[in-house]
């Protein structure tokens, strides 16, 4: 297994990663058990992956499933907050976070308030859940969900964001956390930079975590398996800008996105 491949129940932190910013991990909890934690010097999201649960100040969370069952919920916490969760039904959470300086207050993000955008056309086409936009007020975390057609092309063209050039370009690091239906489905991820330094293309899997330390990306869905990621980016700078592969840039006009 690459070692851009992680496990995302066990999860990482910007010192096993081998970045800055990005923590990740995937907790499970059963129908009446409870998840609780202090987010320490880090803004904190908790992103409802399925499932329903009873948050300590903000009551009932959760209208889905799973993820390919409607628009999530997510409780945006700012660092020195303490959280508490009991699971009414199985509970599926992502737990994002990174170091940040904020006095914004934490608030919950429910589905009507993520914005729905369709990209691409044809065999690019797919939907996007905007959890947490640049132009959402938070400190240091950008969230994002990407459905993409089983069959279809996803992060398209490839783009990268690793250099800060203000107007230009903003560097992000970036993780991608995999579902797929039916489970058993699998997606090509590649990653690359111009040099070939770094040239690699991963199958990703179920409850797989890619990480995107650098370099240009791109996602292909198998033929039969819808693909779903989670990406969460964080940077010194909360701005995505990026640039597209210019042997591929003469793509954007036509994906329309």
């Amino acid at each position: 297994m690459s070692d851009l491949v992680r496990n995302a129940t066990e999860g990482i932190r910007p010192a096993t990663a081998g970045w800055t910013y990005l923590s990740f991990r995937t907790v499970r909890r059963k129908p009446d058990e409870e998840l609780s934690g202090q987010t320490r010097n880090e803004e904190t999201a908790l992103i409802w992956l399925g499932g329903t649960a009873d948050v300590d100040g903000f009551g009932q969370v959760g209208e889905r499933e799973d993820v390919f069952g409607g628009k999530p919920s997510a409780l945006l916490l700012p660092p020195d907050a303490r959280y508490r969760v009991r699971a009414r039904t199985p509970l599926h959470l992502a737990i994002v976070s990174a170091p940040a300086e904020s006095t914004l207050p934490a608030r919950l993000i429910r589905p009507d308030h993520v914005r729905i955008e369709m990209r691409g056309k044809g065999v690019t086409e797919r939907r996007i859940h905007w959890i947490l936009s640049e132009k959402d007020p938070a400190a240091r975390l950008l969230l994002v969900e990407v459905l993409t057609p089983a069959g279809h092309w996803s992060t398209f063209p490839p783009h990268k964001h690793d250099e800060d050039k203000a107007g230009v370009e903003r560097a992000l690091e970036e993780l991608y956390y995999y579902q797929f239906n039916p489970r058993q489905g699998f997606a090509f991820q590649g990653i690359y930079t111009k040099s070939r330094d770094l040239n690699v293309a991963l199958r990703a899997h179920h409850d797989d975590l890619v990480l995107i330390p650098r370099g240009y990306h791109v996602v292909s869905a198998a033929p039969g398996y819808d693909c779903y990621y989670l990406n969460a980016m964080a940077g010194a700078v909360r701005e995505w800008l990026f640039t597209t592969d210019p042997d591929h840039e003469w793509l954007m006009d036509w994906k329309k996105t």
